[in-house]
């Protein structure tokens, strides 16, 4: 029997049983089977709803990251130990000098994400460019034109408004010259303390020496 006996016969089938073409008689036959699934979707036996309500209750809470805590000046090469590569540590980029907690947003920024090549670097003129050139990842702004400026002004604004500032950078020279007028300020503070002590010692040995000569004379 070829194909196209056998759907004439079919057709001939169908037709005299439900007085419809096979195509009406299809449709109508897909129809009941849609609306018997949504029927016995909407009545769930109680066995099998419990079951999905013990699932949900045992599934994980997202864990929420750490508040953000303040860290100070930090330097470039100290700020890349804040990629997201130890998780005990928070996620941390910097605009412009600015450093944000991005921890939020690991998903994005942490290892992985789209924008982990960010993390735990001075991102100022990738993001005015646009660039995921690691060549890019540094705070020379040097050439950039007013409209890619504006860029940049717009996603400082947008970390501001999102995200935590926690510090900013300095460089390794400006730290050492920062920690050595604060030696210097104890070493001053600490000069009238020295002669203070010298000048006590000295009104001690001379009343050792009148005590010496009452006692002679006595």
């Amino acid at each position: 029997m070829g194909v196209m006996e056998l759907y004439s016969t079919v057709a001939e089938t169908i037709y005299s049983y439900t007085g419809l073409s096979p195509v009406a008689f299809f449709t109508i036959l897909s129809l009941m089977v849609g609306i018997y699934h949504m029927v016995c979707g909407m009545f769930v036996s109680p066995e099998v709803e419990a079951a999905a309500a013990t699932r949900r209750s045992v599934q994980p809470e997202p864990e929420l990251p750490p508040e953000p805590v303040e860290i100070g000046e930090v330097t470039i090469e100290e700020l890349r130990a804040y990629d997201g590569s130890d998780p005990k540590k928070p996620l941390l980029m910097a605009i412009k000098g600015n450093i944000f907690d991005v921890s939020r947003s690991r998903i994005f920024y942490g290892p992985g994400g789209p924008y982990a090549l960010f993390a735990g670097r001075e991102s100022s003129r990738a993001l005015a460019l646009m660039s995921f050139d690691q060549n890019d990842l540094t705070g020379n702004l040097e050439g950039l034109s007013a409209s890619e400026l504006e860029v940049l002004q717009d996603w400082e604004e947008k970390f501001m408004e999102k995200y935590v500032k926690v510090g900013h950078l300095v460089s390794e020279r400006t730290r050492t010259t920062d920690n050595n007028q604060k030696n210097e300020k104890l070493e001053a503070l600490q000069e009238p303390r020295t002669e203070i002590d010298n000048q006590v010692e000295n009104l001690g040995t001379k009343g050792n020496e009148r005590d010496s000569r009452s006692v002679i004379w006595a």
